[in-house]
């Protein structure tokens, strides 16, 4: 689930907006084109489907009397302040974002934005992971944001590379294994 629905007012005050996750000054909102077209996809969506859907039962609900003991309306308010704190998030983040394609380096040994990188520590332990946009990272997938430590450790480093890399348990010391990206779309 995402953060942008986690956030909840008592208030319930619409000027709420939910915190973005950090950008490092100066950066650009990178993504690639696979996310930026499910973040695009779940903004239609809202706006084409869900939310006026929602409208329709409030304004169905609003007019069945006592708006204060009335579940639909109340529950459909809420939900409408949730899709609409989502609909800023998601055109404030494509507002900012910069697609970039991976498949560009295709081929390449050298660790950029898009990456597949496995790489091994100290003990030998290999690890793979995909460097993706900050908000299209998936750690469960093995995803993670090309501004987190492990990313900015790897980037610009090539295969046979040893980076080191902070960890709250101190310094430890990487290989990169080795480096893939997709391949170019044919058409």
């Amino acid at each position: 689930m995402s953060k942008a629905f986690t956030k909840e007012s008592d208030a319930g005050d619409d000027d709420d907006e939910v915190a973005l996750p950090a950008l490092p000054q100066g950066t650009k909102n990178y993504l690639t084109p696979q996310g930026y077209a499910r973040l695009r996809s779940e903004l239609m969506g809202l706006l084409d489907e869900e939310r006026p859907k929602v409208v329709e039962v409030v304004s169905w609900a609003a007019k069945n009397g006592d708006r204060s003991e009335n579940g639909d309306y109340l529950y459909g308010k809420k939900r409408l302040r949730e899709i609409d704190r989502r609909i800023r998030f998601l055109t404030k983040r494509l507002d900012i974002a910069e697609v970039v394609d991976p498949s560009a380096h295709h081929g390449h040994d050298q660790v950029f934005f898009g990456a597949t990188v496995t790489y091994a520590n100290q003990k030998g332990d290999e690890r793979t992971i995909t460097i993706k946009g900050i908000d299209e990272a998936d750690n469960q997938k093995g995803e993670v944001s090309w501004i987190a430590p492990i990313a900015r450790a790897l980037l610009k480093a090539r295969v046979g590379d040893e980076v080191v890399l902070q960890t709250p348990g101190g310094v430890e010391r990487i290989e990169v294994v080795e480096v893939n990206y997709p391949a170019p779309a044919k058409g």
